[in-house]
């Protein structure tokens, strides 16, 4: 399945769209698929470009009660938003188990490493080295990996007990880049 699409109209688009998976939630159901033995009671995640907050969500029942998980998004309205969502039907997450930052999602969240799963919703350049090093040995990242606005790969970041770390190219996709507020907005602030 690739995260790519066409059509020779709008109908015939939307239906590729949907058949190859890109919807947003059919990407969080997959991401979570490949997260899950890592997203188990009591592990720690981060999710990188955590948007809406609801990806954060979902990995936050997976972690359990004793589990953490921390969503990093470096745009402060988006951070606002996600809370607001999470207030309306699931506050307790917000007592300890899920925490929103605003901040450089490129930089992970060292505080709470090493986390078991890490989720980036935007493409990077390459696997960022920060984030690598917040991964816990046997843990697992899902990037997109790529330049902006051509070819990019999604990527399986594994790390065994030992530290050593495996890549398993999984699919060609075309994300957002990974980036700061001041790119993103196309301004200084």
């Amino acid at each position: 399945m690739a995260w790519r699409s066409h059509g020779e109209s709008n109908a015939s688009l939307v239906e590729n769209l949907r058949r190859n998976g890109l919807f947003k939630d059919e990407r969080h159901a997959a991401a979570l698929e490949r997260l899950k033995d890592h997203l188990t009671e009591g592990d720690k995640a981060l999710d990188i470009g955590s948007g809406s907050g609801y990806l954060t969500t979902c990995m936050a029942y997976m972690v359990g009660a004793s589990g953490k998980v921390v969503g990093v998004e470096h745009i402060r309205q988006l951070v606002d938003l996600s809370i607001t969502n999470i207030k309306k039907n699931h506050a307790n997450l917000l007592e300890g188990r899920v925490l929103m930052v605003e901040g450089d999602g490129r930089k992970g969240y060292p505080q709470y490493a090493p986390y078991k799963a890490i989720h980036v919703g935007a493409a990077a350049p390459n696997v960022p080295d920060e984030l690598l090093s917040q991964l816990a040995a046997g843990g697992r990242m899902l990037i997109p990996v790529g330049a902006a606005h051509s070819d990019q790969r999604f990527l399986q970041v594994d790390k065994d007990g030992k530290g050593k770390v495996t890549v398993n190219d999984l699919m060609g996709v075309i994300y957002v880049p990974l980036t700061n507020k001041e790119n993103q907005i196309g301004r200084d602030q």
